[in-house]
């Protein structure tokens, strides 16, 4: 089977970093001033991280607003050596919130860091007309929601939380099914409003709950999104909770608790 043509192909730099050519037209904004705006960036994947990041012909990026780092990270940030630069924009200075990578392939172009590194990155960044949180989208991931009419029961500590038999399902590359629950189908009075939220981008921004009195159980174990990405928009207002940590039945079969990049940081 040949490749289509047109279809991007990813490349190897000899210091170790994966690229391919992206067809997104990505911009990135430091409060009302555009610093990259770019219909030809580049993905990048650095062995030590486990996501891409973007990089942008020096042409599309605010050049004039960056100047050479006061201070450059000690230690190998990035994959081999790297030049940083400081972003001055909006009022402020933004210490290494961009560098160069040393492979001949990438010369020419200039990465950004991404938020949530405070006071560093952008504020915001954007794919075509979309808002992405946290990293830019894996285009080599898959996060697939679906309605379900599997029977999902959820327990904590023994007592049942949530059953129903009008899931909707999400798989999601390298983590395990997540099932988002009815919230008429879950014991909210078990359960309590957190002010914890964080930003995904494949599904958007999501609010927590944690057992209400529970001891002997991680917080903000159950999670909802109420205004998801269209993607992904079957799993809106719906409740999910970490396999991790919690006993979820299927069918009638009880699942293996996994164990993920979160499971670190699900402690009492």
């Amino acid at each position: 089977m040949t490749s289509h043509p047109a279809a991007p192909l990813m490349r190897t730099t000899p210091e170790g970093l994966l690229w391919e050519p992206s067809e997104r037209w990505v911009r990135g904004r430091t409060g009302d001033v555009t610093v990259v705006d770019s219909r030809h960036p580049v993905l990048v994947w650095e062995p030590h991280l486990p996501v891409p990041q973007y990089a942008f012909p020096r042409a599309d990026v605010r050049t004039d607003l960056l100047r050479p780092a006061r201070k450059p990270p000690e230690g190998r940030r990035h994959t081999g050596s790297t030049v940083f630069y400081d972003l001055e924009a909006g009022g402020g200075t933004r210490p290494n919130a961009a560098w160069t990578f040393p492979a001949d392939d990438l010369a020419g172009h200039i990465a950004f860091a991404w938020f949530p590194r405070t006071d560093t990155g952008l504020d915001h960044w954007y794919e075509e007309e979309e808002e992405i949180f946290v990293h830019p989208r894996d285009p080599h991931k898959r996060v697939d929601a679906m309605a379900s009419s599997r029977h999902v029961r959820v327990e904590i500590g023994g007592t049942v939380v949530a059953d129903t038999r009008a899931p909707a399902l999400l798989f999601e590359t390298s983590l395990p099914t997540r099932y988002y629950l009815p919230p008429e189908d879950v014991r909210l009075d078990l359960l309590e409003a957190t002010a914890h939220s964080t930003r995904c981008p494949y599904k958007g921004i999501a609010r927590y709950w944690s057992r209400r009195g529970g001891a002997g159980v991680p917080p903000d174990l159950a999670w909802s999104y109420p205004d998801p990405l269209p993607a992904v928009l079957v799993i809106r207002n719906r409740i999910a909770f970490f396999d991790e940590v919690v006993d979820i039945t299927v069918d009638g079969e009880r699942q293996e608790r996994p164990v993920t990049p979160f499971s670190a940081g699900l402690t009492v």
